[in-house]
């Protein structure tokens, strides 16, 4: 096991209990017939592949309820959670495996880590991505024809797009039909989403995305999506949210997923025996125990006057000298790691280990066997020493076996409840799709209900002056009624001179003369007066409607309430059916609101002409003909926003 010292005697942490190794016999690659080999993984050694399914036929029966595999240290059969299958490294072995796991129908977590771009479905997604930057791309096109989205075979795919006269998308768009639909859809949304709005809407809305790829892909395929769908939204926030560059962002970085091993999940687990360290199952299982330890170390580390350097020998010619030594210590360390590997791999399993394996591709000449310095050899080695003996077995023919305490059952953990295959009924509106939100309403401003109704000109020089002349007042006659009365006029020159210090002082001082002959006219002492108030906000709800704004001046009294506002235009009306209906709505609106906010008090509007310190009262029955029509008024802000 590669300790620098003796190990001490072992003893067992469950003492008296029962366990079992069983030792598969190891299968052997073809050297002249791949014929078991998978159609699409013709790369893999056929020894690879059928250990990949016949594994998962093994474990396909320990789940069935007629075949299970019993656990006595537990007193019940094994579910999916309980087997932990070890490899040496995430290699091409790994992908097989998952295939056939899911082809038996056994639930199955997956590698423990991965690369993001490598699972099916995330390519799948992005195949999504690209034909929609892309749709004459033949090859992408035919890619999601052939996906979980579309479902067609290949044979499918050939007889539909065998001498089509232009691009595959052009022969699909002319067949028509659910196809062309789902796809021109697709292509719809790329013009308007974000990368994670264009998936999101894929997946969960009526194309239903999501459910296609779990129906083909299994329910691995789902934590997959999900980070997919993460790294659109850690896209949006550093870049600029388009599907170009996060097509290309996706493709330039290598992201790995990474499943926490201690979640729990009703499934078997495939880790490397490195990334196992700390986890233990009842169940375990050494898949590629058959290799040898590989020795690809092209360089070594040589100090020089104290100096790490590297040092490529390029192989065993090179390895002479001081760099033969090191190369000899180097490959000494390899071989304590690759049996402290061993140790760790033999100590995951609580109850029941399982050792086998594929072997290299032979010749006629030499027949492929087991590396001496193989965990397989090794395990072999030791259960010969411990009295192992041959049995049959349904699925590997025949098996070595060493059992210890196998007498009966010791119950170490409550039995489960059986599994009697049935699922839950979800309600119909679990998939059906989210309905429209329903949009708030925009509150309503008086100020502006008729804007619409007038028509403006480009303001005019004269125009653009009038506007900041009535800005200023408004701010005089917001500040002036809190000051002393005697105080008011060198305030509003002091005042004035600050912020309107390009203005003539001829200018300004008819400006301070304005507000002050209006802020100090005994006709309007309440309305600037200590218990007004000033530029008040109000809302309120009118007839299902929020209206809100800015009242000039306020007075709220016991049984009524006084409004005014102020117009600086220099056309006065001379009474009040010559005020501007505009006007009239906008104070009919006001009147309306705080009535509401004040039932039972008289509500009394007015306007003043600051021009020449007009006061125009407006009857209550002037402002009922003018009340704006405020459903009206919110259907058209609401289609403003749409």
């Amino acid at each position: 096991f590669g300790a620098p010292e003796p190990i001490p005697p072992p003893r067992a942490a469950r003492d008296k209990r029962p366990g079992m190794v069983t030792l598969w016999p190891p299968l052997a690659t073809d050297y002249d017939d791949d014929s078991v080999a998978d159609p699409d993984r013709a790369w893999l050694p056929s020894g690879q592949v059928r250990m990949a399914h016949q594994l998962a036929r093994q474990i396909a029966a320990w789940l069935a309820p007629a075949t299970a595999l019993h656990l006595p240290a537990r007193g019940r059969n094994v579910a999916p959670e309980d087997i932990l299958v070890l490899v040496r490294n995430r290699g091409e072995f790994v992908q097989p495996l998952v295939a056939a796991l899911h082809a038996f129908g056994v639930p199955v977590a997956g590698a423990d880590r991965l690369r993001l771009t490598e699972p099916l479905a995330v390519q799948d997604c992005l195949a999504l991505v690209r034909f929609a930057l892309q749709p004459g791309d033949d090859l992408t096109c035919a890619e999601l024809l052939t996906s979980p989205f579309i479902g067609l075979d290949h044979d499918a795919l050939y007889d539909f797009a065998h001498a089509r006269p232009g691009s595959l998308w052009q022969r699909v768009r002319g067949a028509g039909g659910l196809v062309a639909e789902w796809l021109g859809e697709v292509l719809r949304l790329a013009d308007f989403s974000a990368p994670y709005e264009f998936l999101e809407t894929i997946l969960s809305g009526p194309l239903g995305g999501r459910a296609l790829l779990l129906r083909r892909l299994g329910e691995e395929a789902r934590e997959a999506v999900q980070a997919v769908l993460a790294q659109a939204l850690a896209f949006e926030i550093a870049n600029a949210p388009t599907l170009q560059g996060f097509l290309a962002w996706m493709e330039g970085q290598d992201t790995d997923i990474k499943r926490d091993p201690d979640a729990p999940l009703d499934a078997v687990r495939i880790m490397t025996v490195h990334g196992a360290k700390g986890l233990q199952a009842p169940v375990v299982i050494l898949a590629d125990a058959t290799r040898g330890r590989e020795d690809r170390a092209d360089h070594v580390v040589v100090a020089l006057d104290g100096t790490p350097v590297p040092v490529f020998h390029g192989g065993k010619p090179g390895k002479v000298g001081a760099i033969g030594a090191e190369a000899e210590a180097a490959a000494a360390l390899a071989m304590q790691e690759h049996w402290r590997l061993l140790y760790v791999a033999l100590t995951r399993a609580e109850d029941l280990l399982f050792v086998g394996g594929a072997l290299a591709r032979g010749t006629a000449k030499t027949p492929a066997k087991t590396p001496e310095e193989s965990w397989y050899a090794v395990v072999a080695k030791a259960l010969d020493g411990l009295g192992g003996t041959s049995e049959p077995d349904a699925v590997w023919a025949t098996a070595i076996v060493h059992r210890a305490c196998m007498d009966g059952d010791a119950a170490l953990d409550p039995p489960r409840a059986a599994r009697d295959g049935t699922s839950v009924m979800l309600p119909a509106w679990v998939r059906a799709p989210a309905p429209q939100e329903a949009r708030p309403p925009r509150p309503l401003s008086p100020s502006t209900i008729a804007a619409d109704d007038i028509a403006a000109p480009p303001p005019s020089p004269a125009m653009q002056a009038a506007a900041r002349r009535g800005q200023l007042l408004h701010a005089l006659f917001e500040r002036l009624p809190d000051v002393v009365a005697d105080a008011r006029a060198e305030a509003a020159a002091r005042w004035l001179g600050v912020q309107a210090p390009d203005l003539e002082d001829a200018v300004r001082g008819v400006l301070a003369a304005t507000a002050l002959g209006i802020v100090d006219d005994p006709r309007f002492a309440a309305v600037f007066g200590p218990d007004a108030l000033a530029e008040a906000p109000i809302a309120a709800l009118v007839d299902g409607v929020v209206v809100a704004g800015k009242v000039d001046r306020l007075l709220v009294e016991a049984t009524r309430v006084r409004l005014i506002d102020f117009k600086t235009g220099s056309r006065v009306p001379a009474s009040a059916d010559a005020v501007e209906p505009y006007h009239l709505k906008q104070m009919a609106a006001y009147v309306a609101a705080l009535g509401a906010i004040f039932p039972g008090r008289a509500v009394e509007a007015a306007l003043l002409y600051t021009h020449d310190a007009t006061l125009i009262g407006l009857p209550p029955a002037l402002l009922a003909m003018h009340r704006p029509r405020l459903g009206g008024a919110q259907a058209t802000l609401g289609g403003s926003l749409r």
